[in-house]
């Protein structure tokens, strides 16, 4: 019986041996005390896999099942996080220091987590630049506007280039197409069909290399929403015969919608205020820059008696719900979107869309009328 259960043992040994799993390990120096949490970015939700109080020595040890498909996770302290990518049975070391570890770690071990790593310090600079344009004292709204949009399609061209179309079966390839600037995404097929394309091209490149992946499936559905959003959009606007001398110098048309906190707004109930009526796609290419040039708007000028009455028409409503969260201003949403009355009333042609009330509720001009937004503003006030 006692060499039985020795047998035993020595093949449940063998077994446990043989388990191949991957590995995520290495030493976060500085963080002594800290949690670091290791996190599985799903495609609807992060979830907590596992988490370890760190030393003062800083090693962590992290490991999972092999996986069919390429999955994505990152490691996180507070604010601070290491994306990383996981294939088959790898170990991947990271070595980095609390606070900076989001911008200056090392990796070793897998080649897709080296891109990865480039892809997040040209985003983390891309968003520096950013921030840096709408701070330029002097320029002009349409300016600032125009100098982020060149400044991220030169951004998105590359990282096409050298990322995406160049190896759309890696994994890298994936994570280049969910990058944000602040909440938004980059690339976004709703409103690009240069973007449909970058995403068709890597959900193909999937379903060669990790046919009936869950996320391949995701990717192609996404390209397909796209699709079909464009052509309403195009619709809409062909259905646009409103003239726009109409509209300008024309009293104000109320709209009453309902804002992120779930309560209906009135725009006409912002008598006595100057209002910037804007009509907005948070899941625009350009929503991102737009949005910065709006705080600036809103932190100069609120106080003095500015109010910004923003209308989404974003058809997916959590969606635009998380984007609005920390804004300051009215934001409402149309969930007819572009097929809506009010942008047939208002003769919104194109997104973004803005139009200037003057404190007694009368439109005193639009995009194309208005050279100069913040001075327009200011001789209101």
């Amino acid at each position: 019986m006692k060499k039985y259960i020795l047998v035993a043992l020595a093949v449940l040994s063998m077994v446990s041996c043989g388990e191949k799993k991957f590995h995520v390990e290495g030493t976060i120096t500085n963080a002594q005390d800290s949690v670091l949490y290791f996190e599985n970015i799903g495609i609807s939700e992060i979830t907590v896999v596992d988490s370890v109080k760190l030393n003062s020595e800083g090693h962590f040890s992290f490991s999972g099942q092999p996986v069919d498909a390429p999955e994505f996770y990152r490691l996180r302290i507070s604010d601070q996080i290491i994306n990383v990518s996981v294939d088959s049975t790898e170990t991947i070391t990271i070595r980095a220091q609390y606070p900076q570890m989001a911008s200056q770690y090392e990796v070793e071990g897998s080649d897709n987590c080296l891109k990865i790593k480039e892809l997040s310090l040209l985003q983390q600079n891309l968003l520096q630049r950013a921030i840096r344009v709408s701070e330029i004292e002097g320029l002009t709204v349409r300016e600032t506007n125009d100098s982020l949009r060149a400044m991220i399609d030169q951004y998105k061209e590359n990282i096409k280039l050298k990322y995406i179309f160049a190896a759309p079966d890696k994994p890298y390839a994936y994570f280049a197409l969910f990058q944000t600037l602040g909440n938004m995404l980059l690339f976004n097929p709703r409103t690009s069909k240069d973007d449909i394309k970058a995403y068709a091209a890597v959900a193909t490149s999937w379903d060669t290399y990790y046919p009936g992946s869950e996320r391949g499936a995701n990717l192609h559905n996404i390209a397909i929403e796209g699709m079909n959003t464009l052509r309403i959009q195009a619709a809409a606007q062909a259905k646009a015969t409103i003239p726009a001398d109409k509209i300008q110098t024309t009293g104000l048309i109320d709209i009453q919608l309902f804002d992120n906190h779930g309560r209906q707004r009135s725009l006409t109930d912002l008598q006595g205020k100057v209002v910037l009526l804007d009509f907005h796609l948070f899941a625009a290419d350009d929503s991102p820059a737009r949005i910065l040039m709006l705080r600036g708007l809103y932190n100069k000028f609120h106080a003095q008696g500015l109010e910004i009455y923003q209308v989404s028409i974003d058809p997916d409503e959590h969606f635009w719900k998380q984007q609005t969260a920390a804004l300051p201003w009215i934001s409402v949403r149309d969930p007819q979107g572009p097929q809506s009355v009010t942008f047939a009333i208002y003769n919104v042609q194109a997104i973004p869309e803005f139009f200037l009330i003057d404190r007694d509720n009368n439109i005193i001009g639009r995009s194309e009328t208005i050279g100069d937004l913040e001075q327009a503003i200011r001789k209101l006030l």
